[in-house]
């Protein structure tokens, strides 16, 4: 990817995709909806009150809005000098869960830390971030070196060691290591890498994992992660137990139809489906609204891809093409396996649904790396090169 830039407007005059913006806002509205449906049982039989999850998740929209217009007046290009400490603090802030009485176990994980007036807080959502600005800016200045085996393959996805092998073996956060490592092989392929490095790569690492699998179902080990993979391939083996949220799942999307069952009139959600305003709101929304509903909301992520992306190719540089891409991707891949998820395409990870699934943290962080992206689109510059992407095997 090459570019050049001769001169820039200022950042905080241009305009802004009004596209994007129009879609995030309409997957933030129904988002909101869907949660008040969605948790109005499970927040009953919790708190004995009906809005206590939709209360919270409208209080995160708009401090994620007030947010949004703030960090949109800072230009993009000063994130760049900022991201080796990016990269320390991306990594550093998810071990803050070992702090006693700062780390929260829930659910066999450690994945929250509680802050005092704010509540609880995942340092994930922020890691995703933070790693995007520095992939964004180390592949930037590094572009010479992309079509190197060593420097431009191996030695990035070395940085991803740290901060994934910390979700994994300290947070128990695989899906979160999954998305992040995915997001990083795409920036780094737009980057310049050869194609061909990740092909082979992606063929042995699918080679090992199958043995793996072999391997760890014969021995007996592998723990709820194998019971998970084998509840995939046939949920209803076990229907009452590892596979009750997937064949659960998937009666709220049959019982959905066309049309929906009617908005706030799913029978699923009445504590059939654990929290279900949360991993598995999907399978609400397409209970409620039907095949019609759903597809609406995946039209509008594609719209959301296809604008991000759009924005990518016509950022002025290389950073800002990058950073765009990561966001985009970060949003894309989190929707594509949390659909996969809800309808048994895919074994079940663990992934929210971006705009959706309840969670302040998540949506706060996600608003405010949308507004930025939002405006590379119409960046007003009077001369620029178009960038372009070339692959060589």
């Amino acid at each position: 990817m090459q570019g050049k830039v001769k001169r820039f407007s200022r950042f905080v005059n241009n305009k802004f995709d009004f596209m994007l913006c129009m879609v995030v806002f309409i997957l933030l509205a129904l988002g909101i909806v869907m949660v008040l449906s969605a948790s109005a049982p499970s927040a009953l039989a919790e708190s004995g009150k009906t809005y206590t999850y939709a209360s919270r998740q409208l209080l995160a929209a708009i401090l994620g809005t007030v947010i949004m217009f703030i960090i949109s007046k800072i230009d993009y290009r000063f994130y760049k000098k900022f991201y080796w400490p990016a990269y320390f603090v991306s990594t550093g802030i998810l071990l803050l869960v070992l702090v006693p009485g700062l780390g929260i176990d829930a659910n066999n994980a450690t994945r929250w830390i509680q802050i005092p007036i704010f509540g609880q807080f995942q340092p994930s959502e922020l890691s995703k971030i933070g790693l995007i600005i520095f992939f964004a800016g180390y592949l930037a200045d590094h572009q010479d070196e992309m079509k190197s085996f060593w420097k431009g393959f191996v030695k990035p996805l070395c940085f991803l060691i740290p901060p994934v092998a910390i979700l994994f073996f300290v947070q128990n956060h695989l899906s979160v290591s999954i998305v992040i490592g995915a997001v990083a092989c795409i920036m780094i392929i737009m980057a310049g890498a050869r194609l061909l490095y990740f092909i082979a790569s992606g063929a042995v690492a699918g080679v090992v994992g199958v043995i793996g699998f072999i391997v760890l179902q014969a021995t007996g080990k592998g723990g709820f992660r194998i019971e998970r993979m084998i509840s995939f391939l046939d949920p209803w083996e076990d229907a009452t137990g590892v596979g009750w949220q997937a064949v659960q799942s998937l009666y709220a999307i049959g019982s959905g139809g066309l049309f929906g069952v009617g908005l706030g009139e799913s029978k699923q959600k009445y504590l059939y489906i654990p929290e279900p305003h949360n991993d598995f709101i999907f399978s609400i929304l397409a209970e409620e609204l039907g095949f019609v509903g759903c597809v609406i909301v995946i039209i509008l992520f594609g719209i959301f891809i296809w604008r991000g992306t759009l924005i990518s190719m016509k950022a002025p540089d290389m950073f800002g093409s990058l950073l765009a891409i990561g966001i985009t991707s970060l949003i894309g891949i989190q929707a594509i396996i949390n659909i996969g998820v809800v309808t048994s395409s895919i074994p079940n990870t663990g992934m929210p649904l971006p705009f959706f699934s309840y969670g302040g943290t998540a949506l706060v962080v996600l608003l405010a790396s949308v507004r930025n992206l939002a405006k590379y689109i119409s960046s007003e510059l009077e001369s620029i090169e178009g960038l372009r992407v070339s692959y060589k095997l």
